[in-house]
């Protein structure tokens, strides 16, 4: 085991070890006999730099049970700093357990795992296509002298055994695989105890995702989804012009409630359908929807500019929109619904309600500002002509560059489910009220 290995797994395990500096400090060591004393320690050890691999995938297994958190991992060889599969049992808790820190009921685990097994595999063993095949894999007796063919890349496979104080807690990790390669693909599978292969929770993800709950309870997801609802409306530049382009006509929070309520209803009711599986699963379909999503940007700072936007109109578009606009939310939502557990219901729910939380906060910014632009610098009309051009210009390019990746896939028309009749029965009866409301308010002007 190398010095500096050993420091820097010391310094993990117990964060409060005194550092080189406060070390320094204690034994009154001269700045440059400090730096002297590095340099020395560093030349003494062996070369542990290397050149970082472009991909990586690792495959791991978490399952707790009685007093003891069994962790199997595999993980490319060269991505640790060797190529050596001579001795692989010394290298697991000085690398991988520096990867990885688990929490118990949101409490780290500080104790240091207990390597309980290690070994070399070809890439492209199948030994970790299930828990029970790689721990037969890793407690079988290894061969003595392995050999390979030139070129195969090795993978470390390794089982560390973290004492826990139950099985029955809840459990989350932070996997920092991202360091080991240009690009981490994880594969992740938890499995509760006394799991059926229907509720093992499985996991992918590329880099570092941050804090993962390997079984979350209901209000954990809902949590998590509502701070990333809020997250995606406030780095959504396109639903954020749209919502500009609802606001600017009115500037009044009565009079856009019914029109926020309409496009928040209508893009939950699209959202929660793409979850469930009921979208087209086509490769032409999210360009499409980022196309409609650009062009009802340009429509609604089109009728900004013309002047015919009124409340009774404006909440009707605003939910027909709504409707693609949820599907552009189902897109961002895809990779992220693993991590809502068993809770996917209350987790879209949780994620709308970060939208509108979202939504509100922007309201809150946006409306002020129109005012005081309206008031003290430019004409409420010219205002409004030059802010909706700019977004509708900004609109037309993203409308323009989306269509054209549009053409590239053939697009194939799906057959109708109930859910899209359902869909266009309400376009429809959106259409009769606007076309009831237009006559009710022709009549009541020449009355």
């Amino acid at each position: 085991m190398s010095y500096m290995w050993h420091i820097q797994l010391r310094s993990y395990w117990y964060p409060n070890y005194p550092d080189f500096p406060t070390m320094n400090r204690i034994f009154r060591l001269p700045r440059m006999s400090s730096v002297a004393l590095l340099a020395s320690l560093l030349l003494s050890v062996p070369a542990i730099a290397h050149d970082i691999p472009v991909d990586a995938t690792v495959q791991a297994f978490v399952k707790p049970a009685g007093n003891r958190l069994h962790f199997l991992v595999r993980v490319p060889l060269d991505t640790l700093g060797t190529a050596d599969p001579a001795n692989p049992s010394e290298k697991i808790p000085l690398r991988i357990a520096a990867l990885v820190r688990f929490y118990e009921d949101d409490e780290p685990l500080t104790r240091q795992p207990e390597p309980a097994a290690a070994r070399v595999s070809a890439a492209d063993d199948k030994s970790f296509a299930s828990y029970d095949q790689a721990l037969a894999h890793l407690t079988a007796p290894s061969p003595a002298d392995p050999t390979y063919p030139a070129g195969t890349r090795l993978m470390l496979d390794a089982l560390l055994d973290y004492p826990i104080h139950s099985d029955r807690a809840e459990f989350s990790l932070e996997l920092a695989a991202d360091s080991l390669a240009t690009r981490v693909n994880t594969v992740l599978r938890f499995i509760p105890p006394g799991a059926s292969s229907g509720n093992i929770r499985a996991y992918e993800f590329s880099g570092n995702p941050g804090l993962v709950r390997l079984d979350p309870s209901w209000h954990q997801a809902a949590l998590s989804f509502i701070r990333m609802g809020f997250d995606h409306i406030l780095d959504g530049t396109d639903h954020l012009l749209f919502l500009l382009c609802l606001v600017i006509p009115f500037r009044r929070f009565r009079a856009l409630i019914p029109v926020v309520t309409a496009f928040t209803v209508a893009h939950s009711v699209t959202l929660i359908a793409s979850a469930y599986g009921l979208a087209p699963d086509a490769p032409w379909f999210p360009p499409l929807i980022e196309t409609l999503i650009a062009a009802s940007i340009v429509y609604m700072a089109l009728e900004n500019i013309v002047g015919t936007a009124t409340v009774h109109r404006r909440w009707i578009l605003a939910f027909a929109f709504g409707l693609v606009h949820g599907f552009g939310f189902s897109f961002a939502l895809r990779q992220s619904m693993q991590f809502a557990g068993a809770h996917m219901l209350a987790s879209l729910l949780a994620f709308n309600v970060g939208v509108e939380l979202g939504q509100l906060l922007v309201l809150l910014l946006i409306i002020p500002v129109l005012q005081a632009l309206f008031r003290y610098v430019v004409k409420e009309r010219m205002g409004t002509i030059i802010l909706s051009a700019l977004v509708a210009h900004t609109g037309w390019h993203w409308m323009l560059d989306r269509a054209d990746a549009m053409r590239r896939f053939p697009i194939t028309w799906p057959e109708l489910t109930p859910w899209m009749i359902g869909i266009v029965a309400l376009a429809g009866v959106a259409w009769l009220v606007d076309g009831m409301l237009r006559k009710r308010s022709k009549t009541s002007a020449i009355l």
